[in-house]
């Protein structure tokens, strides 16, 4: 049975980083995805009320199909306004965001690094509509150990042999990649704003693969994405706050839709920057998890955890467990500008 078990991981974790490598990559996602705006839309970064972001989200997945060997991925982000006051309210916003993907028993390993920039145009009289365009630059490590890895040709007379003739780099591949994207975010009253955004990662589809032939390099797919997410108050403290979520990237797509239900304890919720508030939410990413997300934010700390239970053929093996997050975002606050009245239209992501 533990020889039995010991083949079923190691199966699952070679076929997932052999995928990885012989096919088109894909990206890092997140279910709470809020909490990483410059991994969607580069057109997010500085798109909030206040002089400084900073968030931190880490991802624990599968962990009941590989044990230790689960999917691991770290976040970290900051973004700001550096320029202000370009043309009229019109300002330029810069970011950094960091995330490291572990995957299985072979250590496969993606490390990347983002830097971006956006340009906020405020519209109308009353500066209660933006556009939003944002470029980024990013650099990406990938790596993997052979070392803890084992193959199907090394499994004879039931044990296993060494060494594997499956030819795999063993020093990291590096990269840079180039995204781009754009957003409109409109403050239609005191209790209704909304925003939109479309975006294209990795448009510059460096070559990446972890095979050791002749032909495998292998170009990584353009990652495609649309966002839509609005803050809705029905009172003075409850708000809803749907979004929806569509990304695709080479022969793979996905939809998460969902809300957020958010309730103020305490405070003055005519001053809601800075009011306590609790949320709920519940999601769903197509074919494959029905999601749900919890917490607390007070004066500009959000704090929330989030799970995922799985629903595709994948939950036989996980008996339906998916993934687990938890993260930290901090948005800080500013007097001036609430005495100026300048209230970005939406931050939704």
């Amino acid at each position: 049975m533990i020889k039995k078990n010991i083949l079923r991981r190691t199966s699952l974790t070679v076929a997932l980083a052999v995928t990885a490598s012989c096919t088109f990559a894909q990206d890092v996602h997140f279910t709470q995805f809020n909490a990483t705006p410059l991994i969607l839309n580069p057109a997010f970064t500085g798109a909030f009320n206040g002089p400084v972001r900073a968030a931190v989200i880490y991802r624990d997945q599968w962990r009941s199909v590989l044990g230790n060997a689960a999917y691991k991925t770290y976040a970290a982000s900051v973004d700001m306004p550096i320029v202000r006051d370009i043309s009229g309210d019109d300002y330029l916003a810069a970011g950094l965001q960091l995330y490291n993907d572990q995957a299985g028993d072979g250590n496969l390993n993606n490390f990347s690094g983002l830097l971006s920039v956006a340009y906020h145009k405020f519209l109308g009289i009353t500066g209660d509509k933006t556009l939003s365009v944002g470029l980024q630059g990013g650099y990406t490590s990938k790596s993997i150990d052979l070392s803890r890895l084992y193959f199907g040709n090394q499994y004879k007379d039931g044990g296993f042999i060494s060494p594997s003739n499956v030819m795999l780099n063993t020093d990291p591949v590096r990269y840079a990649t180039v995204n781009a994207g754009v957003s409109f975010s409109q403050r239609v009253n005191d209790n209704v704003s909304y925003s939109l955004g479309v975006a294209g990662n990795n448009l510059n589809q460096p070559k990446e693969s972890l095979q050791r032939t002749k032909n495998s390099d292998v170009g990584l797919g353009m990652r495609l994405s649309a966002q839509a997410g609005a803050i809705i108050y029905t009172g003075e403290r409850f708000s809803l706050r749907p979004g929806v979520l569509y990304q695709s990237q080479t022969a793979t797509s996905e939809i998460i839709v969902g809300n957020e239900f958010n309730y103020i304890i305490a405070g003055d919720p005519e001053v809601r920057s800075i009011a306590t508030n609790i949320f709920l939410g519940g999601w769903y990413r197509n074919q494959d998890a029905v999601m749900v997300s919890a917490g607390i934010e007070h004066r500009g700390v959000r704090v929330g955890v989030a799970y995922d239970y799985n629903t595709s053929d994948l939950k036989t093996a996980s008996s339906g467990n998916g993934g687990f997050e938890i993260m930290i975002r901090f948005i800080g606050l500013n007097p001036i500008d609430a005495a100026r009245n300048l209230v970005y239209p939406c931050s939704r992501f």
